[in-house]
């Protein structure tokens, strides 16, 4: 079959492309006009205006088909360059790096960016990190000279300067079973909050040797995630039933464990003063965690927010590290902390030795009497109505 004869507007654009590949802007652009005026409007009849008055050193003509061609076409990142260009040309680079960001962050077609435009998204990648750091720099230097510390000055100011710069993310509640409205967002509470602790880091030593006793026995410890024949069966992260993350629990899921916590009389003293968070059937659970060498907690979030969490650490070898929300820290031994387990937390223990921790649960400070109470009748009454035992764990 004959091939159809080129018409005249396809005559200008190979042209005018042509043209402009020779270093010849004025004629390439005269016969991009010719074929806009001759009814070809699109990308690549725009996109060879605006390239070759940028040449001629026309900035309004190219503007002007960068505009055109946006107004069609908003995600075009050849356009979207161009006006980033001449924005940073100019000196502002507030525009400019919102024009780059929008053409690095515009999704490739299936078949990919031509190489060139991959070699300029690459320019303006690094562009917007030089943007942002120069940014950083000059509102640090700004609150600083107000007076700002990041070491003495307000850790929530601190930790919301990091999320309006991206250096942080926010992390909110999120309870997989029971949400109690209007309680702080708090990722690792002050330690300052609980005095009580200083009872139990006083017991350290004699928590930990009671410990070492339970570890002669190996079978004493089994996998912390455990399946249930009467629901069905979930992955749980990869942990289920698996001995990475174990558990001796000395009580569990708001009752007693006679024999574990007969095994371990100094730990059961040591937390005589904490308000432990008793729901019958469900809390509070205190367990000796223990996390193998190599084992990963992945990312997850616990069931309500109407308790906290607080480690003890015993056994921690150097390379034991655990987040909370935006928030790393490295355990230290006999030094406790309390967290919420609703906001997104994991846990890594990257040694060759074994980590193990105290592990147990508290009430929210911010919960009333009344409304502790109240928490624990309503589960019940859910228990009540169920008439087995729930589905609870840290």
């Amino acid at each position: 079959m004959a091939s159809m004869p080129e018409t005249t507007n396809e005559q200008h654009v190979r042209a005018a492309a042509a043209a402009l590949r020779d270093g010849q802007p004025r004629e390439a652009r005269d016969l991009y006009l010719r074929a806009l005026e001759g009814g070809r409007v699109d990308a690549p009849v725009l996109l060879g205006v605006a390239q070759a008055s940028r040449l001629l050193g026309d900035e309004a003509g190219m503007i002007a088909a960068v505009d055109r061609l946006l107004a069609a076409e908003p995600r075009n990142p050849r356009a979207l360059l161009l006006k980033a260009d001449h924005y940073a040309a100019k000196g502002d680079t507030r525009s400019a790096g919102a024009f780059y960001q929008r053409a690095v962050q515009t999704p490739p077609p299936a078949t990919g960016w031509p190489a060139d435009l991959v070699q300029e998204l690459r320019r303006a990648q690094a562009i917007c990190a030089r943007y942002s750091r120069q940014y950083r720099e000059w509102l640090r230097a700004r609150l600083a000279a107000g007076g700002f510390d990041p070491a003495r000055s307000s850790a929530r100011f601190a930790q919301s300067f990091d999320i309006a710069l991206g250096e942080k993310q926010i992390y909110l509640q999120q309870p997989k079973y029971y949400y109690f409205p209007e309680l702080p967002q708090i990722q690792f509470y002050a330690r300052a909050g609980f005095p009580w602790l200083d009872e139990v880091e006083a017991a350290t030593d004699a928590i930990r040797a009671e410990l070492l006793g339970v570890m002669q026995d190996e079978a004493a410890f089994s996998p912390y995630v455990t399946g249930d024949a009467n629901r069905p069966r979930k992955d749980q992260m990869g942990l289920l039933n698996n001995p990475a993350w174990s558990a001796f629990y000395l009580w569990k899921n708001g009752e007693v464990v006679p024999e574990n916590a007969a095994r371990c009389p100094a730990t059961m003293r040591a937390l005589q003063g904490a308000p432990l968070a008793v729901v019958p059937r469900r809390s509070p659970s205190i367990l000796f965690s223990l996390l193998r060498p190599g084992a990963h907690i992945p990312p997850h979030h616990g069931l309500v927010n109407t308790r906290l969490i607080c480690h003890l650490p015993l056994i921690v070898p150097p390379g034991c590290r655990f987040r909370v929300g935006n928030d790393l820290r490295d355990w230290r031994e006999g030094s406790a902390w309390a967290f919420d387990d609703t906001i997104e937390h994991e846990a890594w223990n990257d040694s060759t030795e074994t980590r193990v921790i105290l592990l147990f649960d508290i009430w929210r400070p911010e919960l009333t009497e009344e409304e502790r109470a109240l928490v624990v009748s309503l589960f019940e009454a859910i228990d009540a109505h169920g008439g087995t035992q729930p589905q609870w764990e840290i």
